[in-house]
């Protein structure tokens, strides 16, 4: 009789432990449901419960009452979420591991082995871990977050309750790490969805049949709302622009010189935006009318696109699609132009560097191509120019023969243009990229270009024209290509 009844109390604790060991398992699962559906659920689709609610006629004003206050207490949670979802993954964790002492205490109530009883007890714990990981991705809190999270409020807020260490911290790292400031709700949530959003390009990018390339254009493409317009727009110092008293003549002179199609209109200074000056519009003006080419060019002005500095590259790029416009100028916070963006690029930033057949790539090294000439990258250090012609120039504020053009012409070059300093005079005779950004230089002594004038004018060549190897342009006298 006593051996029956030991019997039947190791069967109801045996079945007891397996109930509670089936009721954490249940529990493991339900609060992996919940901790996905924390980072999905935002503010305005609890508002949006509630006004369902509050005009369902339908329900009882008990029921009412029960529902917005199981929508309050979500609302409670989601204002931190980093808290409320390590509170789950804290509870799933302490459900796995009971589960796997609770089956080794039902293999310890068969008298089993020790060595039994632990492996029993790990390898349970091991396989609830698992199926808990795989139910997350296909439970209902992908899917319908909003009810999960209402169907299971009470047990989240207990869970919340009991630990109040995890949820201080997540409230501490709920900051953007840029600026230290607290983040809003919809901006916690961005944040989670955008670093998911990394996560699984990264995955995708790295499996060995992927194209590198491909890859390369999608993390482009995650870093374009991190990417403001400063970065990409052509700064203020290199953008070339037209008067308003220029005339159509003077537009399509300069438009062929530097390789642009739409050129700013200033006033007074470059801050006087007075438009946009577009090549279609002068050829379409003068093609069948000679006499229009000394009309003003204010005549064919567009209103120009005015896009702030700040603006993020992604609302950029679609704003232009959506407006039709292909060039913008770049206002800075105190209302002054600080640049000009095209919409190649923000292309670019997807796709890398755009060039077309007309694009040129320039030379790495400099080369002579005369007795005293040499024809040298715009790169070229001004330490080499010193050296090859034996000159000091003295110049401590530029450092490479760009520079160095730039700062005596006092604008930014183009093709054709030239300026002399020290005996020596410099003309640019080349462009490269999609810029159009003087990549060539010639260099020659005053010297010789005067020597070469006069033995032009004694075989009546105009003006010291020489014809370029590699140039399609004649190189003028700087007096007949200033731009002005």
């Amino acid at each position: 009789m006593r051996t029956m009844m030991i019997d039947t109390v190791t069967a109801l604790v045996i079945m007891a432990l397996m109930i509670v060991t089936l009721l954490l398992v249940w529990l493991s699962l339900v609060l992996s449901s919940d901790e996905f559906a924390v980072s999905r659920v935002t503010r305005s689709s609890l508002n949006n419960k509630i006004l369902e609610v509050q005009t369902d006629s339908e329900l009882g004003h008990l029921v009412q009452h029960k529902r917005i206050d199981r929508i309050h207490r979500v609302q409670k949670m989601i204002a931190d979420r980093s808290g409320t979802a390590s509170a789950c993954a804290f509870f799933r964790i302490v459900c796995n591991i009971l589960s796997g002492v609770f089956v080794a205490a039902i293999a310890v109530e068969f008298s089993a082995p020790n060595w039994v009883v632990l492996i029993a007890g790990l390898f349970f714990t091991l396989i609830v871990a698992v199926i808990s990981v795989l139910y997350r991705a296909h439970s209902p809190g992908l899917l319908r977050p909003e009810e999960t999270m209402l169907g299971s409020a009470r047990l989240l807020s207990l869970a919340v309750a009991l630990t109040p260490f995890v949820n201080a911290k997540g409230r501490k790292n709920q900051r953007d790490h840029s600026t230290g400031t607290e983040l809003s709700d919809d901006e916690e949530l961005d944040r989670i969805q955008h670093s998911e959003g990394r996560s699984l390009v990264e995955q995708l990018v790295e499996t060995p049949d992927f194209d590198p390339e491909v890859g390369e254009m999608l993390r482009n493409v995650l870093t374009l709302s991190d990417t403001l317009t400063r970065e990409i727009m052509v700064p203020r110092t290199d953008m070339i622009y037209t008067s308003q008293n220029d005339t159509l003549l003077d537009l399509l002179q300069l438009c062929s010189r530097s390789g642009y199609s739409r050129i700013p209109v200033i006033g007074d200074d470059l801050d006087d935006l007075k438009g946009m000056a577009y090549l279609k519009d002068a050829v379409k003006a003068t093609a069948f009318n000679p006499e229009a080419r000394t009309r003003s060019i204010t005549s064919i002005c567009r209103d120009p696109m005015l896009v702030p500095e700040s603006k993020p590259v992604d609302d950029l790029f679609h704003e232009m699609q959506r407006t039709r416009q292909h060039v913008a100028v770049v206002i800075d916070e105190y209302g002054g132009v600080a640049g000009l963006v095209t919409i190649e690029d923000a292309i670019e930033q997807i796709v890398g560097e755009l060039e077309d057949e007309h694009d040129r790539v320039q030379h790495d090294e400099p080369r002579k191509v005369g007795r005293n000439e040499w024809r040298m990258p715009a790169r070229t250090p001004i330490t080499e120019l010193e050296e090859i012609f034996e000159v000091d120039l003295n110049e401590d504020d530029v450092d490479t023969l760009y520079g160095l053009l730039t700062k005596l012409l006092g604008r930014v070059p183009i093709v054709g243009m030239s300026a002399c300093t020290h005996g020596l005079r410099l003309t640019a005779v080349d462009s490269a990229g999609r810029r159009k950004k003087v990549s060539t230089i010639l260099v020659q002594p005053q010297s010789d270009i005067m020597t070469n004038e006069g033995a032009a004018d004694d075989s009546d060549l105009i003006g010291g024209n020489r014809d370029d190897e590699n140039d399609d342009m004649r190189v003028q006298p700087s007096s007949q290509i200033s731009g002005e």
